[in-house]
Parts: C-alpha cells; structure tokens; sequence
C-alpha cells in the first residue's frame, strides 16, 4: 500500500523506514528540506516539502491514492488537523496521529482518530495501526492500549468453555452474538457454531489473539 507521513522528524524517518521494510511505497512531507536527510541512503519513497495539512501539499504527496496516512510532526495541532483533512477531506480510514499531550487523546478518540503519545512511542505502535488489521477494531480505548476486536474462530472451538477459550488464545471474552442476540458469557459458556465472538486484547497483541483463534484448538496429554 502507499502511505503519506508527515513530519521527518526522529519517528517520522523511523516509521518512513519501517513501512518501507514491509513493502509499502512511502512519501514524506515535512516544511524543511534538510529534514529528508534522516531518511538515509536507503530510502526510495518520495519526499514532498510543505506544510502537511495543506491539500494541495497532500496531493502531491500521493494523498488521493494513500491506503494510510500518518501525522508524527513536532505539534499536536499541526498533526490532528492534518489528520481530519486525510480523513475528512480524502476520505482516507486508516490515519493515526502523534500527541504530546496524552490528556488529548480521548478527544481525538471521539473524532474517531487513533493517537500515538510521545512518550513512551515506539514505530511498531504505529506500523500496528497503520499496517495491521485496524479496520475490523470495534472499539480502541481513548490510551490506544486496548480493543474491543471480533475474532474469526476455527471450527475445532465449538463446545469449547470461554474460560478454556481464553486460556488457550489469550483473549478475553467481552460478549457474543449469537443469532443475532447479545449474550454475556459466564465462564463454562460453550461456545456455538455460528456464535459472533467479541473479545478485549491488548493493542500489542491482538495480531497473536487473531492467529491462536484462528488456529486449530490445541490438543493437550
């Protein structure tokens, strides 16, 4: 996919190198050209100057054709206005912004805008909800350290308690749908064929929560 970040700071360049690892065509704003340097040699994405919540600097950054869109500059304001144009204007799904002020984020959260703090950061919270399977998040707590997720589960679950189920995967069991009824589960709750299965995970491990209940129940001595 191609992604537009802007700000070439310290995350910038880093996440710039990240998604380029994982095989994504990247492009660059930020409004001092000297900043492009930290891309090092290795970079073959495209770099734009400017200012990156101006539409017409979005554009030829690739913004019309992005798949994500990632605002990591040095200011909180910059960075979610230029979020809100990406997904407002573009009509860009996958955006993430960077916050200083952490106390912002639930505010973000309810312009339905996924927020990064500074500290701690790290690149793979950003790779995770740029690159990952964030469209099929049902609910992101406002810190972006929880979800609320709908999990796909192989066959060889059925019958399975939710206790045992968690055990196995990881997960915790929020509620389930089944025949298009809520039902909040008890522990000794077996699981049904066709049962909608709601779970909370930890944002860092929801990619691992996916593939254990996706994968066959383990078969224990």
């Amino acid at each position: 996919m191609h992604v537009v970040i802007m700000g070439c700071g310290r995350v910038g360049a880093s996440l710039a190198g990240a998604m380029q690892r994982r095989g994504h065509t990247v492009s660059v704003i930020d409004r001092d050209p000297d900043a492009f340097s930290r891309l090092g040699p290795d970079f073959t994405g495209t770099t734009t100057v400017g200012v990156g919540f101006d539409r017409d600097v979005l554009t030829r950054a690739g913004i019309e054709t992005a798949d994500a869109f990632a605002a990591v500059s040095s200011g909180d304001n910059s960075n979610i206005v230029a979020a809100r144009v990406a997904r407002e204007t573009f009509g860009l799904e996958r955006v993430v912004a960077r916050i200083y002020d952490a106390r912002r984020a639930e505010v973000y959260a309810r312009l339905g805008i996924p927020t990064v703090a500074t500290v701690p950061w790290t690149t793979d919270r950003f790779v995770a909800e740029l690159d990952d399977d964030v469209d099929s998040v049902a609910w992101r707590d406002p810190s972006g350290n929880v979800d609320l997720i709908e999990l796909d589960v192989d066959e060889s679950w059925i019958g399975t308690s939710v206790a045992r189920f968690a055990e196995e995967t990881g997960a915790h069991v929020v509620f389930l749908n089944r025949v298009g009824r809520p039902i909040l589960p008890e522990p000794r709750t077996a699981l049904q064929d066709d049962d909608i299965v709601y779970v909370a995970v930890r944002t860092t491990d929801r990619a691992a929560v996916r593939a254990a209940a996706a994968a066959p129940k383990p078969v224990h001595d």
